[in-house]
């Protein structure tokens, strides 16, 4: 039987956390945690004391730090492990590199570290010479040199003090090779399909007189990670006792299925306790520290923190530039990665704007020039009010640079295919010049193999994207464009490898945040204002079944549904053809207009809210049926007037109507008959048949 704890040393080993100095990300998945006491005595005891995703929140490091001493002073022998991505994310760490991470799990006293996708973001070189300076053992058994090596140890054992053996080995995700920028990786070959299994399968078999083996992975459980989740390994690979995950941010004390894998979600949400009893050589529990402002921390990690923020402070933290908006820095739902945000556009318009600074050095036309960012890559939000070098830093932590690549219509529309096969996706493109349509209803199509060196599958066909316009100019396909996006997507990074294969490219050699900054600055004159209150509508969402791009009343049902007038009658279903109430025929009208707001559209008295308006209006009688079906002529009578269209006096070209508003509404181009000679004036109105009219009188009143 598990024992339960008493909480002792003012420290309470459940926390409940608000850290203040460094934001906490939003976990990708987050599971009731079991609730863990402890004794007074840890005598005979060894604890693991575990982190995964710090990305950057060094002073969370005082925390962990403290808990070990707790621990030891009442008998304990600790070890401590991270699980990866400790290099990247605040500019903390970022502005060196991800050096100072080194220094600070040096300080901390670290014994175990393995690899994130994250600390390949400056490149094998860099990484090499940081973990260098590491006192610490750092395991990646996946992971391979030119040569076939391991690029670090694979597998390390501990020895505790009373004996027991604990054979740990590293698992990094394959996702980095295209995570990580792929022109600093290469020569590295990341194993896939059979060989990571093997890889880990051979570490099992090295450290099999081991009293217990810990996988340290950075691999996760996200579904889009399939079939290198921590989870996959863990089916697939006996003889692993426990695993410390890392990846997805994921806050549990096992998998979906009971297996013993523990991770702590990110920047010191919590802290991972594994203890294991040194007679019986076992793993006597597992449980999560919830850490809290209060809690204690030790004295001197704080102050090498506190010192390295101090640092950074004064560097980046003189104000700039103001904002008069805030700008999303969600990852999803309605974040960077599934939808167009304001931080995108941002962020597009400044690489867009900094290229055609020169853009005598372009070898297309202005209107042939477009940017495109990896909504992945923007990895925080900028409030209202003063905005310092440390947010944009921080916004943009990575150090890429802003390139240019030459490629054909084709390509780019299978770089958008890609980049958006599921939702959300760190690739999500970002875009500036570019309009472009995702149908979420319709299946990615992907090929049976996946793109060279990477764990994404590109296109068979191309069915979910479609790129309405490029600076409000027709598509083509043949057309060569230029892309503006940063030098990770230009390598062929996230989903773009349609991108990697261009023949011709540059890089400016300035990094994105330098050029967002002078963005800020030298065209919007500090101030990011009311133009960026809102995303600018440069991806649409086609979430129907039933509507297609192409269809004739397509664009208009895209475009009325994205701004929040038109919904479907299901889900996935926008239905056509059906015909419509009076009710519903003015209440999609007035909201249109601006003459009803959307909530008072709703709810049970959604009918007589809007006929009460359109009375109140003078459109209708108080007293009118609302589930009547409505007919063209009706409609169309109540939209002239709506819009103060006065009746025409042009001849009526059709046989079958002559009414003097639906010339009005002809003369404006709003509407067309049903041949060149009938208008069908008695013909029921249907849902296509709405959304065209809308949308066209919307345009006339712009």
């Amino acid at each position: 039987m598990r024992k339960f704890l008493s909480v002792l040393l003012a420290m309470a080993m459940v926390l409940s956390l608000t850290v203040t100095g460094f934001a906490i990300e939003d976990t990708a998945t987050t599971r009731e945690p079991e609730v863990m006491t402890e004794e007074a005595t840890m005598a005979g005891k060894t604890v693991i004391l575990h982190t995964n995703d710090v990305h950057g929140a060094i002073a969370g490091y005082a925390y962990i730090a403290q808990l070990k001493a707790d621990y030891e002073a009442k008998g304990a022998e600790v070890i401590l492990v991270d699980a990866g991505d400790y290099s990247q994310g605040e500019v903390y760490v970022s502005d060196t590199k991800g050096l100072d991470a080194v220094e600070m799990m040096n300080a901390t006293g670290y014994n175990v570290v393995s690899l994130g996708n994250h600390e390949f973001d400056y490149g094998f070189a860099q990484l090499k010479d940081n973990m260098s300076k590491a006192k610490f053992k750092v395991l990646c058994a996946d992971v391979f040199n030119a040569d076939g090596t391991p690029i670090f140890d694979a597998n390390y054992t501990y020895t505790t003090k009373s004996g027991v053996k604990i054979g740990f080995f590293g698992m990094e995700t394959p996702e980095t090779q295209t995570k990580a920028n792929p022109a600093l990786i290469k020569g590295l070959t990341f194993a896939t399909d059979d060989a990571f299994t093997k890889a880990a399968a051979d570490q099992v078999k090295a450290l099999k007189d081991d009293d217990i083996v810990i996988c340290v992975s950075h691999l996760g459980v996200d579904a889009e990670s399939k079939p290198y989740r921590s989870t996959d390994l863990y089916a697939a690979v006996k003889g692993i006792d426990f695993i410390i995950d890392a990846h997805s941010h994921t806050v549990m004390t096992k998998g979906e299925n009971g297996e013993p894998i523990q991770s702590t979600g990110t920047k010191f949400a919590n802290i991972g306790v594994i203890v294991i009893d040194d007679a019986s050589k076992k793993i006597e529990s597992n449980s999560l520290c919830e850490i809290k402002e209060d809690t204690a921390k030790d004295a001197a990690v704080a102050a090498a923190a506190q010192k390295i923020i101090d640092r950074i402070d004064k560097e980046y933290g003189a104000v700039f530039a103001k904002s008069e908006v805030e700008l999303n820095g969600a990852k999803a739902p309605n974040g960077n990665r599934d939808s167009e945000t304001n931080n995108g556009d941002l962020i597009t318009d400044a690489m867009l704007w900094k290229v055609m600074q020169n853009k005598e050095g372009l070898t297309v036309n202005e209107d042939h020039v477009v940017a495109i960012t990896n909504g992945g890559g923007i990895r925080d939000y900028i409030k209202v009010g003063d905005v310092t070098k440390k947010d944009i830093k921080t916004v943009l932590p990575f150090g890429n640079t802003v390139a240019v690549i030459y490629v054909t219509g084709a390509e780019l529309l299978e770089a958008l295919e890609a980049s958006t096969y599921s939702l959300p996706v760190g690739g999500f493109p970002q875009v500036c010049g570019i309009s472009y349509t995702i149908s979420t209803a319709v299946a990615y199509d992907a090929n049976a193999e996946t793109y060279p060196s990477s764990t994404y599958y590109g296109p068979k066909t191309i069915n979910r994207v479609s790129i309405n316009s490029i600076n409000g100019k027709e598509f083509k396909v043949d057309d060569t464009y230029a892309v503006v996006t940063n030098n990770f997507v230009a390598d062929g990074g996230d989903t773009y490898y349609a991108f990697a294969a261009a023949t011709s490219k540059f890089d400016t050699g300035m990094t994105l945040d330098v050029a967002v900054m002078e963005y800020i600055t030298k065209e919007l004159k500090g101030v990011i204002g009311k133009q960026y209150a809102e995303p600018q509508g440069r991806i649409l969402m086609n979430p129907f079944k039933d509507v297609k791009v192409s269809s004739w009343f397509g664009q208009y049902v895209i475009d009325l549904y994205n701004d929040g007038i038109i919904n479907g009658t299901s889900a996935t279903t926008y239905a056509p053809n059906d015909t419509l109430t009076w009710a519903a025929a003015l209440k999609l009208l007035l909201v249109s207009h601006g003459d009803l707001k959307a909530a008072d559209a709703t709810g049970a008295d959604w009918s007589k809210n809007t006929i009460a308006k359109a009375a109140e209006l003078g459109l209708v009688a108080a007293d009118l049926d609302g589930a009547k079906a409505i007919s063209r002529l009706e409609f169309c009578q109540v939209a002239a007037k709506l819009n103060k269209l006065a009746e025409s006096k042009t001849e009526s070209k059709f046989t079958d109507c002559a009414d003097g508003y639906v010339m009005a509404l002809v003369d404006a181009k709003v509407i067309s008959g049903m041949t060149e000679t009938t208008f069908e004036p008695d013909a029921s109105l249907t849902r296509a048949q709405i959304a065209k009219i809308i949308y066209q009188l919307n345009l006339i009143e712009k």
